[in-house]
């Protein structure tokens, strides 16, 4: 349990440190094709990206259709992916070589098959050179939440959806995986770039709450904090409740003790 208590002050002291020094801290989402629905074996294609300026909110985004309609090309995007897509990606790894210092938090973006890796390797299909993100500079806030809140933070799966749910967050044109590949499928562009943009906003939502200790989880405090006392020293800093739990029992004692002493002494 004591590694339990490192870990989660570890991850909000990395957290907030982060907040602290937002004026180079970005949030990343994207968008790509269904891993499932591809016949030929090649990685999916990225359909959109969306960045967001922690401090001010301001979102860039590249998309294949933004891309498309300045080419006049909005009809014809499955003529044109390859092209369509270099274009996109030339404009993301200009966008990452002018701001390579920042730092940048993401969900889950790890691998291969979902990842800042995925997106360099799209780029150097089509010929491209990605420009190489350190990890250092890369906060997966997926595994950080696990740290804070515990493995059970959200018992349903998939967890993003769920823990947006259980905060009450809008969902205004948020799409589930299901629902993107399905978008992707109809060429609906548009609508998976705005479920990028949506879900870029709600991550930085997700820190905002976290942040200031107002995100639920379907954790309870003892998965949280543990029964140590180190753990019930952690509970009553953070929650200023159970600090006034602590001052009213405390001077309920002092009350009692008072009220004893009183009465032997009388």
């Amino acid at each position: 349990m004591k590694n339990r208590i490192k870990k989660r002050k570890d991850a909000l002291k990395e957290l907030n440190e982060l907040v602290q020094r937002d004026s180079n801290l970005l949030l990343i989402h994207y968008s790509c094709e269904s891993f499932y629905n591809i016949k030929d074996g090649r990685t999916p294609r990225i359909t959109s990206i969306a960045v967001r300026y922690y401090s001010t909110g301001q979102t860039v985004s590249f998309s294949i259709h933004k891309v498309a309609e300045k080419q006049g090309k909005l009809d014809r995007i499955e003529e044109h992916y390859d092209e369509l897509e270099r274009e996109m990606l030339d404009e993301f790894f200009q966008f990452v070589t002018s701001h390579n210092n920042y730092n940048w938090i993401h969900w889950n973006m790890r691998d291969i098959n979902y990842g800042f890796e995925a997106i360099n390797h799209r780029y150097s299909v089509l010929g491209g050179t990605p420009v190489v993100i350190h990890d250092k500079n890369k906060f997966d806030l997926a595994r950080k939440i696990v740290d804070i809140y515990g493995t059970n933070y959200i018992k349903e799966h998939p967890r993003f959806e769920k823990l947006v749910d259980k905060n009450n967050i809008t969902k205004r044109d948020f799409l589930s995986g299901a629902e993107e590949a399905e978008a992707f499928e109809k060429k609906e562009f548009v609508k998976l770039h705005q479920s990028t943009l949506r879900k870029v906003d709600i991550l930085h939502i997700i820190v905002d709450r976290i942040i200031d200790n107002e995100l639920k989880t379907d954790s309870s405090l003892r998965e949280v904090y543990g029964l140590t006392p180190q753990g019930f020293y952690e509970l009553v800093k953070e929650n200023w409740g159970y600090n006034l739990f602590i001052f009213l029992l405390g001077a309920a004692i002092s009350g009692i003790v008072g009220y004893v002493i009183t009465v032997l002494m009388s």
